[in-house]
């Protein structure tokens, strides 16, 4: 049975925000070869293209409950960003289930919503009403969002002339200020400058709750288990370990043979 992940539940007696069950997506890709100057002659200079089937959620089952902080970890590739988009209702799965109880509030891609042509104020306005907020809500809560992001005058221009770590700042602020009952951030903390990256580590811990769900997803393995109170490792799809942070992670640096270090911390 098949079900999408943006089919929404009131919020149950029950803890769980997110249940999973034997989700699958599969999708495939054109790759075109180069071909050699003989067979280039035959073809007129087209190379011939290969379809690939990607498995990329592999048979995952999972239940993420309120109070909890997920961390989710893998090498490029892994799944991770795709189980977002699942759960937050961007992408259907091919087979499988994803049940969500409560609102969610994601931030995935940095930016993906706003439009370059609109102001940081507009797309604050954008960017909460898709978020779920009401108008009101927004007016309500626009200072917050707009003091938290730190771009003073730079909120009235277009978002066309900021920087990525501009753009990072404004998207995690309408994000945190939402205060959703599922709050999905993949690679956010990851962007934008030490300081600011500092002060959006502390307003995560902020949220911890027990009537709030966190997951987080990055390769900043340091932050991961800093901040996290469980911790999923994905490889090609497929759900590999879930459990204490250190220990979650300590196996996946044993997988990709990377010694652990500061460097490696923030960077596997």
């Amino acid at each position: 049975m098949i079900s999408l992940s943006d089919f929404k539940h009131e919020h149950p007696k029950a803890s769980i925000a997110v249940s999973i069950k034997e989700l699958g997506l599969t999708y495939k890709t054109s790759i075109e070869k180069k071909p050699t100057l003989k067979a280039r002659i035959k073809t007129l200079g087209r190379g011939k293209k290969h379809t690939r089937i990607v498995r990329a959620v592999d048979g995952i089952s999972l239940d993420i409950h309120y109070g909890s902080v997920l961390g989710v970890i893998g090498s490029n590739g892994a799944g991770k960003s795709t189980l977002m988009r699942v759960i937050s209702g961007i992408i259907p799965p091919t087979e499988g289930r994803v049940d969500v109880y409560g609102s969610v509030s994601t931030l995935l891609a940095l930016g993906v919503g706003f439009n370059p042509s609109m102001t940081g104020r507009e797309n604050v306005y954008l960017g909460g009403l898709a978020a779920g907020m009401t108008e009101a809500e927004i007016d309500e809560n626009f200072e917050a969002i707009a003091d938290f992001s730190e771009l003073g005058e730079s909120i009235d221009a277009p978002m066309r002339t900021y920087s990525s770590g501009m753009y990072a700042r404004l998207a995690f602020s309408v994000a945190a200020i939402v205060e959703p009952d599922i709050l999905i951030i993949d690679e956010a903390l990851s962007t934008g400058d030490a300081k600011f990256k500092e002060k959006s580590l502390n307003r995560v811990k902020e949220l911890r709750s027990a009537d709030r769900a966190l997951i987080l997803v990055s390769h900043a393995l340091a932050t991961i288990e800093d901040v996290c109170n469980e911790v999923i490792w994905l490889n090609k799809g497929k759900l590999m370990a879930r459990g204490n942070p250190a220990e979650v992670i300590a196996e996946y640096q044993k997988f990709m043979n990377v010694r652990k270090s500061a460097s490696s911390d923030e960077d596997v």
